[in-house]
């Protein structure tokens, strides 16, 4: 799904202090129709996590973490089965994953006799079963499971999406008998920034050039795409170069602007590829 600038803003303008809730996302396709549920979901991600990267900082003060923990202690006192921590990050504002992150932090600040490490609150956050106070835990949980953005189960969900789309863009290329070297070959070859794969015959897609494929499972906006142009695809083309990039979920329009440069931009899976044909003479 391509989207101009302009409809692309109409989306974001729509998620201005939205909670990353399923309910929103519902409501978000419910204005939406035309939109397929994923691009709206990456977008929905997208716009949430600049929300909280702007915000951050107030909420990791120390008198913001104890108001936060005090209120947190106060209502399980009261009931211990209510979702006390979801409604508290619900409420200021806060991914339910960091809300729950804090809390625990605080917790076992207050409980253990040193400070406890990023694994170790990483496992817990992960399997909550390990954490020492069930009330607790089962908060945390309450959090992990209802946070749309962030936490350990999204970031399973996201990597595994990831992967099916590198599976499925492997498997396009078998299908178009394109020979290639996948990043681990290439790694194993010593490159250690590499593409999802290098084709060891160029072809063209639209008149331009490919030496390589990047798949993002994700929809392409400003702010991602121009961090991935500076971290990755102009070192690709430095390297490779010129390249394409599909963006499974879509992307702004206006971002395909570097196609004469060498770096091309692609919903989906190219139909119309001209392979190099070798004569016999």
């Amino acid at each position: 799904m391509i989207l101009t600038k302009a409809q692309y803003e109409e989306i974001a303008q729509c998620l201005v202090s939205v909670p990353p809730t399923r309910q929103s996302l519902r409501k978000l396709k419910q204005r939406f129709p035309s939109q397929s549920q994923a691009t709206l979901l990456s977008i929905f991600s997208q716009e949430y996590q600049k929300h909280i990267k702007r915000t951050h900082g107030k909420h990791h003060t120390s008198e913001a973490i104890e108001s936060y923990y005090q209120r947190y202690l106060n209502g399980v006192v009261k009931n211990g089965a209510a979702p006390v921590l979801l409604d508290l990050a619900n409420e200021v504002d806060y991914a339910p994953s960091l809300m729950a992150r804090l809390i625990l932090e605080r917790f076992l600040q207050e409980h253990e006799e040193t400070a406890p490490s990023k694994s170790v609150i990483n496992s817990m956050l992960r399997d909550p079963s390990q954490i020492p106070d069930g009330v607790l835990a089962n908060q945390v949980y309450q959090c992990i499971v209802n946070d749309c953005c962030y936490g350990p189960l999204v970031d399973c969900i996201k990597h595994a999406i990831g992967h099916e789309h590198e599976v499925l863009l492997r498997d396009l290329l078998l299908e178009k008998n394109l020979s290639f070297l996948d990043e681990d070959q290439l790694r194993a070859k010593g490159y250690d920034k590499t593409p999802d794969f290098i084709l060891q015959v160029p072809v063209a897609v639209e008149g331009h050039i490919i030496h390589w494929i990047e798949s993002k499972a994700s929809f392409g906006d400003e702010c991602s795409h121009h961090a991935y142009l500076h971290d990755q695809f102009w070192s690709y083309w430095n390297r490779f170069g010129p390249g394409l990039v599909i963006y499974w979920y879509g992307f702004i329009q206006e971002l395909d602007c570097n196609r004469e440069r060498g770096i091309l931009l692609k919903a989906c899976f190219p139909t119309n590829i001209v392979t190099l044909c070798h004569s016999i003479a």
